[in-house]
């Protein structure tokens, strides 16, 4: 036997570039929009240069007091044309990349939902839904910011910054320029690094906040249990526990882009000191004129402004990376149970199973299925009975292919279930579960759910099938009747037989009833069993039954204990052979007949 297998392997950590290309390829899919985006932006940019350029002719015109009044009328103008140019490129290139940002973030978001719909059981039940939740929000708003901040205020300040260098070196000494640039490389170099530090403290309020989240969420899923046991205190201080470990991080977080923001102040503020007193020489050694200064000054201001606003936004992109980081972890992560690359589509209306020497166990240290072999031929009935934990129910899980075996295979009509597409193969099964889970929908949702786009004829037809149509009738807004939060606000009983109507409705060639009545009471059983009857003739039927009476018409029952099959035949033949299944039977006949009788209210 091979070992089994392992669970998906954790994807390796990603860094911030590993990020940004799986970004890039949704972003392509608009490349015509992206270019135009930019061209508004370098158009923007050239017209907001521009600006002191102009403003420096005005001062110097009339600094000179010479001018006749129509050539500053004229800057003027130019000058406000250019200031509404810069203003309106600005908001077309806004509108223009709306597209692209809501177009990927649509994208990614599908596509992280289908990926994690497509990962193996196993993923699922080690989830924790509250955290994952909040990493898919996180990521997916780190997108816009992303987007918006990296080409509309890194891109524009460099081309900006790169525009104002050329000036100054036409224009003026070199040393205008060196001063400009060294403050910029200090700047940078002083938020790259305190941000890469402070970076800890938000990937450690992310992990943070999706704990306290996900212990949040648990609490209120599980509110009756809670209520149970009295234990509304124990998860408020568990959950303040989780807040105030956060509190700690967001409190070290602040305080670190508190000493970010003045370092950066003070650089600034150096730099534009050192180059407003260098202009301010020039214009009194005779070499400048006040038209320079304002040159200078302008170019400063509107530099320093964005450049200010560059470390907020380095800030919020790395923030917004480390939000993504984990969203696209989640794509990362590796599908267990996949179609082969021939496999086929299954296509039948009748479907013989087979399970031929199979082994499996959902992790290395516990094997539950030890060679077990079965067979239901095309419209025949079969049952498997066994102890809790004899492997009854995971029968159900290799059938769906919710995993694959170890050794031995499982097959339809001879078809290894690793040879077909998933898809079709879950389209031929319908179950009934013995936990039935229901979405917080209507009742007539649940039911539509077995076939998306019944009729609502089918569906009121399913619904008579499983005995449900008279209660349902009996609610005030019928179908439309809201079943709450994993379909709380119905009975044990209700929950299970809307899971048999919507099975009715799918109308599979094989059927998967699992523990199918045990929430039902003894008359509704009978009348169920009846409908399961008959809906389950000349189809291929696999009953998983802790109460032996449901089964006793089966073709075939199947003894489970521990794993392995230890007998198999008919009702009688089985009491008959006063083995494993005639013992309990003998016990459960004993345990029906001592109950007591129900006691009845006095009226």
């Amino acid at each position: 036997m091979t070992p089994p297998q392992a669970p998906a392997a954790k994807p390796a950590s990603r860094n911030d570039w590993q990020t940004i290309r799986a970004l890039l390829p949704y972003l392509w899919q608009y490349k015509q929009r992206v270019v135009l985006a930019l061209s508004l932006l370098v158009l923007a940019k050239f017209a907001n240069v521009a600006v002191p350029l102009v403003l420096k002719n005005i001062v110097d015109h009339l600094d000179t007091g010479k001018a006749a009044l129509v050539v500053p009328l004229a800057l003027v103008l130019a000058y406000g044309a250019l200031r509404f140019c810069s203003s309106v490129f600005g908001e077309l290139r806004d509108a223009v990349f709306a597209k692209v940002t809501q177009g990927a973030i649509t994208r990614i978001a599908l596509q992280v939902f289908d990926h994690l719909n497509a990962l193996s059981l196993r993923f699922h039940l080690e989830r924790q839904t509250g955290g994952m939740s909040r990493d898919i929000d996180r990521g997916t708003k780190g997108i816009a910011f992303l987007l918006n901040f990296t080409l509309f205020n890194i891109l524009p300040t460099l081309v900006e910054i790169v525009l104002v260098a050329v000036i100054l070196l036409k224009k003026y000494d070199w040393y205008f320029a060196a001063i400009t640039f060294f403050t910029i490389v200090i700047y940078i170099a002083f938020t790259l690094g305190i941000t890469e530090w402070r970076m800890r403290f938000r990937r450690e309020m992310n992990d943070l906040d999706s704990k306290a989240n996900t212990r949040a969420i648990d609490a209120l899923l599980n509110f009756e249990t809670v209520k149970y046991f009295n234990n509304e205190r124990w998860e408020a201080e568990r959950y303040e526990k989780s807040l105030r470990k956060w509190e700690d991080a967001a409190v070290k977080n602040q305080v670190s882009l508190s000493l970010l923001n003045a370092g950066q102040a003070g650089i600034i503020a150096l730099g534009v000191t050192a180059l407003v007193w260098l202009a301010s020489s020039e214009v009194a050694n005779g070499r400048m004129t006040l038209g320079d200064l304002v040159l200078v000054n302008a170019f400063l201001l509107q530099l320093y402004a964005p450049l200010n606003f560059l470390g907020f936004v380095y800030r919020e992109i790395k923030h917004s990376l480390a939000d993504m980081e984990k969203m696209f972890t989640l794509l990362g992560q590796n599908t267990e149970v996949q179609d082969s690359p021939g496999a086929k589509a299954l296509a039948t209306s009748e479907a013989a199973l087979h399970f031929d020497q199979v082994d499996f166990g959902y992790d290395r240290n516990r094997q539950i299925l030890h060679g077990v072999s079965l067979a239901v031929p095309a419209g025949h009935t079969v049952a498997v009975v066994g102890t809790s934990g004899a492997g009854k129910s995971t029968l159900s899980r290799l059938l769906y292919r919710f995993y694959d075996v170890w050794e031995g295979r499982v097959s339809i009509n001879g078809q290894d279930l690793r040879d077909l597409t998933q898809a079709s193969l879950r389209a031929h099964i319908g179950i009934v579960p013995q936990d039935t889970v229901l979405f917080n929908d209507t009742i007539y949702y649940n039911i539509a759910y077995g076939k998306p786009g019944a009729s609502r004829e089918e569906v009121i037809e399913a619904a008579k099938a499983a005995h449900i149509y008279d209660f349902i009738q009996k609610l005030p807004d019928g179908f439309d009747t809201m079943v709450g939060e994993r379909g709380l606000k119905l009975s044990g009983g209700e929950k299970q037989r809307v899971a048999i109507a919507r099975t009715v409705l799918k109308n599979p060639p094989i059927l998967i009833f699992d523990e199918a009545t045990s929430a039902l009471d003894s008359k509704t059983e009978k009348a169920i069993q009846a409908e399961l009857k008959a809906i389950s003739a000349n189809r291929t039927t696999l009953i998983i039954a802790h109460r032996l009476s449901t089964i006793a018409d089966a073709d075939e029952i199947v003894v489970l204990d521990g794993g392995r099959v230890i007998e198999r035949g008919d009702h009688r033949s089985l009491l008959e052979a006063d083995g494993a299944y005639a013992r309990l039977w003998a016990l459960q006949q004993h345990d029906d007949e001592s109950q007591p009788l129900p006691l009845l209210s006095a009226g």
